[in-house]
């Protein structure tokens, strides 16, 4: 049997002010699929004629350009009219694309791909758990398997679950069914988080459902609130071999995530920018020993979509007179050309804030000491540290997260040197958060803000809760 696989992989910001360029994305092709380590479940298929396509990923940021989804698309489109005849076709998806002038983008690459594989091909997808999922999207796939943690340490086995499926329809000749029930219920990542409840019990309780009769995988997805398009929502998402059961229990997740919607609240503490860097200032230990205090700038947070050049905590902080913090990182590609040419040692008046995007956030210029200068073959990946005042800060030539403790390591700094960590991210990573003391969460400003109101939805089915309160839902209805 002869089973392809392909997909495309980043979620977008409709308030974000930068594009993703086709420049913005990872681009595998052929072999280096399944030679790629995020491709491992590949080798569930071996027994298989397996022809890999072409998948292309990229950081999250703003709605993908029409011309860069066209390129990706007609490629993959054209590898898969020359795979066929094919029996199966796994894609590895996030589900939160946006592209310009396009809603349900995913929608249209799965709708596409279903016209050229024909009714009989078994498709099967993976998602991210903040994807968003439309009747089109579950009109035109036979399986589905979302992750099942936030923060995502579950990457791998989701892959696994969806080959799997894949794997089980083509031996056994059982076409399974996929169950969508929409919940009109949208909020951020950090307030969904499955380390903390209610989402730790509900997300928990999945395995449970796996294991009934009839259905092969349970899914609740949280969807992504930061794309303003009709299809954005949460959904109970399921695939199963009796599609009475398959409905039953869709309507069941989907009713738990409903009757929930009230208990979600952000996990660590949190308040403004500015309130969060006084708490961590004063309430951190110092440096040198086995915790740090860390505050999220969220609102600024590029793995979600923020722009990740935004200079108000390092404005703050230069107010507060603060010593011995490290910040990581701005996105400042003009600050970084005049520390490579000024060179180690030396100082300088450099620009930071909005250089990415202009009408991102504010602009500042501060007094600096270049620390370290951090080469790259490619002048786009290159970094710098500096220090000003009592602070370090790592500025990047390009959007990037300093989510992990390599990330620190590959531009040389130790945590332990510092008593206060403000990272661009949401709820913090495996690795950071047991570090944390205090940990706060920053509601700041930026295209991935928490404040849902201030963003304006105008596209969102309403109603849709917290947006709107007063309303009832029932899942029979959707």
């Amino acid at each position: 049997m002869r089973i392809a696989t392909a997909g495309i992989h980043t979620e977008s910001s409709t308030f974000s002010p930068l594009p993703t360029r086709l420049d913005d994305f990872r681009i595998l092709r052929g072999q280096e699929l399944p030679a790629d380590p995020h491709f491992r479940a590949l080798a569930e298929l071996a027994d298989f004629e397996v022809i890999p396509l072409v998948h292309a990923r990229a950081l999250p940021g703003g709605p993908v350009t029409a011309a860069a989804y066209e390129l990706l698309r007609s490629e993959f489109l054209e590898g898969l009219r020359a795979a066929l005849p094919l029996d199966g076709l796994y894609l590895a998806m996030h589900g939160a694309m946006n592209v310009s002038g396009l809603d349900d983008a995913e929608g249209d690459w799965i709708s596409a791909a279903r016209e050229v594989v024909g009714p009989d091909c078994i498709i099967v997808a993976s998602y991210d758990l903040h994807g968003n999922v439309s009747e089109r999207i579950a009109r035109n796939l036979d399986g589905l398997a979302a992750y099942r943690t936030a923060p995502h340490i579950d990457v791998q086995e989701t892959h696994l679950r969806a080959v799997r499926m894949l794997r089980r329809a083509l031996q056994t000749g059982v076409r399974p069914v996929l169950g969508r029930v929409p919940v009109p219920v949208l909020l951020p990542g950090e307030r969904t988080s499955t380390e903390d409840e209610p989402a730790r019990r509900l997300y928990a309780a999945l395995p449970g459902f796996d294991a009934r009769p009839g259905i092969w995988d349970a899914n609740l997805l949280v969807g992504y609130v930061w794309a303003d398009e009709p299809r954005s929502t949460a959904s109970a998402v399921v695939t199963g071999d009796d599609a009475a059961e398959v409905r039953r229990t869709a309507e069941e997740i989907a009713r738990s995530w409903w009757e929930a919607r009230h208990e979600f609240s952000f996990g660590p503490r949190h308040g403004s920018l500015e309130g969060c860097l006084k708490a961590a200032l004063a309430e951190a230990g110092p440096a040198g020993g086995d915790r740090i205090g860390i505050v999220a700038d969220s609102g600024d947070n590029p793995t979600a979509g923020g722009v990740g050049d935004r200079a108000d905590a390092l404005i703050s902080l230069l107010q507060l007179q603060a010593e011995g913090v490290l910040m990581a990182g701005i996105a400042a590609p003009d600050a970084v050309e005049l520390v490579f040419s000024a060179g180690e040692g030396a100082e300088r008046e450099l620009p930071v804030g909005a250089q990415l995007a202009a009408e991102s956030g504010p602009r500042t210029t501060v007094s600096a000491r270049v620390k370290k200068l951090i080469p790259a073959t490619d002048p786009r990946d290159r970094e710098a540290v500096i220090e000003t005042g009592g602070i370090t800060a790592v500025l990047g030539a390009r959007r990037r997260p300093y989510h992990h403790l390599h990330d620190l390591e590959r531009v040389g700094e130790s945590l332990t040197d510092y008593r206060v960590l403000v990272v661009k991210s949401g709820y913090l990573s495996p690795e950071l958060a047991p570090l944390a003391e205090p940990s706060l969460l920053a509601l700041s400003g930026g295209a991935v803000s928490q404040d849902l109101h201030s963003l304006g939805h105008k596209r969102v089915p309403r109603p849709f809760f917290p947006r709107d309160e007063n309303f009832d839902w029932e899942a029979g209805q959707s």
